[in-house]
């Protein structure tokens, strides 16, 4: 309804169709007939706690319903593909993420072999985006409180919608094939802080008017995000803020084994979370348990702090003026 009514051109047909990205005898019939150019494929599911909860839709939806689109993009000609992906692809500590790292695996592996060109951007959260926070804290605000922080320390990167758009169409322009697309995305934003923020911004004082409630880590949910993989480089386009990751090697044989692994998978819904988390770690052997990796970052950060109040202390002895502005 918008792009008819804000870009209203006779000669621009837009047509809005309605399909899953399960179906294959459906995507078949959509690919023959529209036969598109350019394929930007962003249907996932993409909540964390709750993929966390239903994994096996997750895998269906986001890993198998890729393969399928990927499959049409290749063999009706489609010139690009590119994968929306996310932050939490890198280093997954959860089901969503590490689906959408196999998504990337199947973007690389498909573009070995295709004459399409496939690649996929990652970023952060979009404001403003159905499920983004900030909407949540408003209503939350609006409502007497309290806002809601998982944990005191959490922090995500941040970015508005056109920003989000724009970036990925750039990176578009850019893709000759393989690439991972990472956006710039400035400095992580700490939640915390941000419910601060925007308690202040509207008239009200935090944990006066509006009380602030840590209410724990949800399943799979980890405190810091990351865009780039240690194993991942960077190399800069002509955009400042699109930067081109280090491509990995995945061979479309494994690709499509894993992918088969996945359907069978699929078919027992009598299956443990254990089973389908170690199945996983073999196709995503970056994939672990949230507790653990948030645990070494909390163990980083008291660390680095524990080294910088040594110094102080160390400053503090041999300057006691110094000591007396401290």
């Amino acid at each position: 309804m918008e792009l008819k009514q804000n870009h209203f051109d006779d000669k621009i047909e837009i047509v809005a169709i309605i399909g899953s990205v399960r179906d294959k005898k459906r995507l078949e019939k959509v690919f023959e007939q529209y036969k598109p150019y350019l394929v930007f494929h962003a249907a996932a599911h993409k909540h964390v706690p709750l993929m966390e909860t239903s994994p096996l839709e997750a895998i269906k939806n986001n890993v198998i319903g890729t393969y399928n689109v990927a499959k049409c993009a290749d063999k009706y000609g489609a010139k690009r593909f590119i994968l929306i992906s996310t932050d939490k692809a890198v280093n997954p500590t959860n089901i969503m993420g590490a689906s959408k790292r196999m998504c990337e695996m199947v973007v690389q592996a498909m573009n070995k072999i295709s004459d399409t060109q496939f690649a996929a951007v990652r970023f952060g959260n979009v404001l403003g985006s159905n499920g983004s926070v900030v909407p949540l804290f408003k209503k939350q605000i609006a409502t007497g409180g309290p806002v809601t922080v998982t944990h005191k320390e959490i922090t995500r990167f941040f970015m508005t919608i056109p920003e989000a758009v724009g970036l990925v169409l750039q990176a578009m322009s850019y893709a000759e094939g393989g690439e991972i697309f990472v956006l710039d995305m400035g400095a992580p934003v700490k939640i915390y802080d941000l419910a601060i923020s925007l308690i202040k911004l509207s008239g009200l004082e935090p944990d006066v008017d509006i009380p602030i409630k840590i209410t724990g880590l949800r399943p799979g949910e980890k405190l810091y995000e990351e865009l780039l993989m240690a194993e991942e480089g960077l190399r800069q386009t002509a955009h400042n803020k699109i930067f081109i990751g280090k491509i990995h090697d995945v061979e479309y044989s494994n690709m499509e084994n894993g992918i088969e692994t996945l359907k069978q998978l699929t078919q027992n819904e009598d299956i443990t979370m254990e089973e389908i988390k170690n199945t996983i770690r073999k196709i995503v052997p970056t994939y672990r348990e949230p507790d653990e990796v948030n645990n070494e970052e909390i163990n980083k950060k008291n660390e680095a702090k524990n080294v910088i109040d040594i110094k102080v202390l160390n400053k503090l002895n041999n300057n006691s003026d110094e000591q007396a502005v401290v």
